[in-house]
């Protein structure tokens, strides 16, 4: 009775934006007239950014796990890093690189005696361009998904395919990638969630999608009412693409027909091998290699003006909120996976699916769907105080690490849960059964038996939350306490005023820790595809 009150309590608690949110949708405050613009943008650019990654993540996946070319086995590994470097981040190097000003144009105009009317340039700061950026850094989810689902398809359709006369490129197209789609669609609805998600590329390129509409109305322009009705349209796009997410699993199951074995990659030679080696290289050129040379000229040429004792409070700031973030959405993953594993019922796992809807959730909506609820809480609290003891306590909540500690729990909860969830499914219940028999109380099994056994998912949970946290952008920049700055508000900060050079340690740091738990996920998902080549 008293785990179940617990769980009630929690999921009240993490819904608790949903619920804010939920509200304005049905009340009958009109919608802002600027709506149809944030529409129009934000699905315009969550397609364009889910159709150019699904050319690059499949693309380069089927070419890793198909053929055998110079340089595949670090390509393999390679391709994923990308993912490490958050978006804006890469926004705000490319726009450098490319403006009028900026290295590349100024080498084409001294190298062709151009001037400026004499020829033409492409700029990026479009949704065209936030595309781009976008893409190379979150094709990654595609190409993960697609490559796995190659590994470890079926080797006799393949076969029968070719024997009927099918040639490769024949095979691929009726055979693999109508049996890898459900992988692929998957990944891709992750793609346009992150896409949904995002704030920074947006916002510095003026393409005004629903993030960018939600911040400028709450803390610009001051229209909170406009504010929540944008975060509620914005729910329903979110429900939308969860509910396409879960489609993409539902009805699938396990493929074991691989009665001929793993087929070997078919060897290129010449001009084919060279080819596919450089479409490979490109994306962990573009996404990853040429941002890092360019913060890293730029740390050593100048670097943060900030004082060291300043530099080192921002990532005091990010370590200290990345801790308690994880540690918090560590004990409670470990409390709502244990509880399903042991009261499989449909009242738990409707609670624990309700808590963990947090990760779909983007920053800017998680936001302001708390500051309402929290403000409120605030006022009455503070009200209470006063007549008991006079005077005025302030804010207990809002405008506190409290709010935004609260605030990324929510939203990274989920990466906890489910790491620690499927660490749960490998332990065998027999020894749960026995530590009952034995008349173990549940504390002393979960310290004797799963804490020790789930050590490598703790770690792991523990690492993913933590590198999240120190990324997040939208609802740190919301939620965070007066003069609390964190490396990626610093970022921001800093780029927004055009300082990039200033802005790279801070970048170089986020992109570095980032690269850990991503190699680690790729070692992960090789391990669990049976891809051993590497």
């Amino acid at each position: 009775m008293g785990q179940t009150l617990l769980i009630a309590v929690i999921t009240l608690i993490f819904a608790l934006p949903l619920l804010s949110i939920a509200a304005h949708l049905l009340s009958g405050e009109p919608l802002p007239n600027t709506l149809t613009l944030y529409v129009l943008n934000t699905v315009m650019l969550m397609t364009a950014v889910g159709l150019i990654s699904v050319l690059i993540g499949v693309g380069c996946a089927w070419l890793i796990s198909a053929y055998d070319f110079p340089g595949r086995k670090w390509l393999s590994w390679a391709l994923v890093l990308p993912i490490a470097a958050p978006a804006y981040i890469i926004a705000y190097v490319y726009a450098d690189l490319l403006e009028f000003y900026g290295p590349v144009q100024s080498t084409l105009r001294g190298a062709f005696g151009w001037q400026q009317s004499e020829y033409w340039f492409p700029s990026i700061r479009n949704l065209p361009g936030a595309a781009l950026m976008l893409s190379f850094v979150l094709y990654p989810y595609i190409y993960l998904l697609a490559r796995a689902s190659f590994l470890t398809q079926s080797q006799s359709q393949w076969w029968a395919a070719r024997n009927l006369g099918l040639s490769p490129r024949q095979a691929f197209f009726k055979v693999v990638l109508p049996t890898a789609r459900p992988a692929i669609a998957g990944g891709t609805a992750l793609v346009m969630m992150e896409t949904l998600a995002d704030f920074g590329v947006a916002d510095f390129f003026a393409v005004p999608t629903f993030s960018v509409g939600i911040f400028r109305n709450w803390l610009i322009i001051g229209d909170k009412i406009a504010a929540m009705k944008l975060a509620s349209v914005m729910l329903i796009a979110v429900i939308i693409l969860i509910t396409f997410e879960g489609a993409t699993r539902r009805g699938t199951v396990a493929n074991n027909d691989k009665i001929l074995g793993r087929v070997a990659p078919a060897r290129l030679r010449g001009v084919r091998a060279f080819a596919a080696m450089l479409l490979c290289f490109l994306p962990v050129l573009i996404g990853l290699i040429i941002p890092c040379l360019r913060l890293g000229y730029f740390a050593l040429l100048k670097g943060d003006a900030a004082r060291q004792s300043q530099l080192f409070s921002y990532a005091k700031n990010s370590f200290m909120l990345a801790i308690i973030v994880g540690a918090l959405a560590l004990l409670i993953a470990i409390f709502f996976a244990y509880r399903k594993r042991t009261h499989p019922n449909k009242l738990v796992k409707a609670s624990i699916g309700l808590s963990t809807l947090g990760y779909a959730l983007p920053g800017a909506l998680l936001a302001v769907g708390l500051l309402a609820p929290l403000a409120w809480i605030d006022q009455k609290f503070s009200k209470f105080i006063s007549a008991i003891l006079g005077g005025t306590p302030g804010l207990i909540i809002t405008g506190t690490i409290i709010a935004l500690v609260y605030a990324l729990s929510v939203r990274f909860l989920t990466v906890a849960f489910n790491t620690l969830d499927a660490g749960f499914s490998k332990i065998p219940a027999s020894m749960e059964h026995a530590s009952r028999s034995l008349g173990a109380h549940w504390l002393r099994r979960m310290h004797l038996i799963f804490l020790p056994l789930l050590r490598p998912s703790i770690i792991s949970a523990f690492i993913l939350v933590f590198i999240d946290v120190m990324r997040e952008l939208p609802a740190t920049l919301i939620m965070r306490p007066f003069n609390f700055d964190t490396l990626a508000t610093r970022v921001y900060w800093l780029a927004s005023d055009e300082r990039l050079s200033e802005a790279s340690t801070a970048a170089l740091i986020i992109i570095v820790i980032g690269i850990v738990p991503t190699l680690y996920l790729n070692a992960f998902a090789t391990k669990q595809s049976g891809d051993n080549s590497d």
